[in-house]
C-alpha cells in the first residue's frame, strides 16, 4: 500500500496517509488503501489503540480536486460518486471498531480529510493544523459523514456557518470549538500523539470498547434506554480479567497490569 503506510508497536496502529506531494489528497485507489488499513488494524489482537496521521505538512486535504475534474470533465460520475463511497468504509471502520482511534492533525485537514478526522475518537492538533468543510468551494456538498459528525460536536449553527462559509480555521479556534481535543507545538506533536496512544494502550480493552460503544448509542437513545446499556456493559466488566485485576491492584496500592495475560 504505497499511499498508506501502517506500523504497528507497543499495541498501537498508526495509519499514515502517504501522499505528501498533493498533501495526502486521495484518488482512486488511494481511497480503499485507507479503508483496508483501518480494517486490518480493527482487526488485530495485537492493536489497543490506532493513531490516523499524515506525511509531510498536511494530515489530509479531501479528495484530489484535479483527479476529480478530470472525472467530471469526461462524465465518469461512478468513479466520482466511489470517492463518496469509499467514505462509508473508512468513517464506518473509524466508528465501529472496538478500539480508541486518535487522529493526529500535523497540518491542514480539509473537506474529506476534515471529516476523516471528526470521526475519530480523539484529535490533537499540531498549532500549525487547520481544519474546514470546504466542500463548496468547488461546488460540492460535505460527505464523509460530515453533516452527521459535526453538528454534534459543535451544535447546528456552528456547523452551519462552518459549512456554509467553507473557511479553513486554525488550531486554535478548532480547539475553542471543541473540534480538536488539544492543541500543541508542532515539534511535539509525535510525543504528545504517542504519550496519548500509549496511556490508552495500558487501558482495559473491554471497557474502552465498551465505553466507545456507549457514546454512539447515546446519540438515538432515550436515558432509560443508555442506563440499561450501562447496567449490561458493567456486568461484562464485572466479569472480566480485567476487573479482578483493577480491583485487586486498587486494594493493594499497586498500578494495575490490564491485559497482562492476553
Amino acid at each position: 500500500m504505497t499511499h498508506v503506510l501502517l506500523d504497528i508497536a507497543d499495541g498501537i496502529g498508526t495509519v499514515t496517509l502517504n501522499r505528501p506531494e498533493k498533501l495526502n489528497a486521495f484518488f482512486g485507489a488511494m481511497r480503499d488503501e485507507i479503508g483496508l488499513a483501518l480494517e486490518k488494524v480493527a482487526s488485530r489482537d495485537d492493536v489497543r489503540v490506532v493513531v490516523v496521521t499524515g506525511k509531510g505538512r498536511a494530515f489530509c486535504t479531501g479528495a484530489d480536486v484535479g483527479y476529480m475534474a478530470g472525472l467530471i470533465e469526461r462524465g465518469e460520475f461512478d468513479e466520482a460518486n466511489a470517492l463518496v463511497t469509499a467514505g462509508r468504509r473508512v468513517i464506518g471502520a473509524i466508528t465501529s471498531m472496538d478500539k480508541p482511534v486518535i487522529a493526529s492533525l500535523n497540518g491542514p485537514a480539509a473537506g474529506g480529510g476534515a471529516n476523516l478526522a471528526l470521526a475519530c475518537d480523539l484529535r490533537i492538533a499540531s498549532d500549525r493544523a487547520s481544519i474546514g468543510q470546504t466542500f463548496n468551494r468547488i461546488g460540492l456538498h460535505p460527505d464523509w459523514g460530515g453533516t452527521w459528525l459535526l453538528p454534534r460536536l459543535v451544535g447546528r449553527a456552528r456547523a452551519a456557518e462552518l459549512f456554509f462559509f467553507a473557511e479553513m480555521i486554525d488550531a486554535s479556534e478548532a480547539e475553542r470549538l471543541g473540534l480538536v481535543n488539544r492543541v500543541v507545538p508542532h515539534d511535539e506533536l509525535e510525543t504528545a500523539t504517542l504519550e496519548w496512544a500509549g496511556r490508552l494502550a495500558a487501558k482495559p480493552r473491554l471497557s474502552l470498547a465498551l465505553s466507545k460503544q456507549a457514546l454512539q448509542r447515546s446519540y438515538g437513545s432515550t436515558l432509560d434506554e443508555m442506563q440499561d446499556y450501562e447496567a449490561d456493559a458493567q456486568d461484562q466488566c464485572f466479569r472480566s480479567a480485567d476487573a479482578l485485576e483493577g480491583t485487586r491492584a486498587f486494594v493493594e496500592k499497586r498500578p494495575p497490569r490490564f491485559g497482562a495475560g492476553e
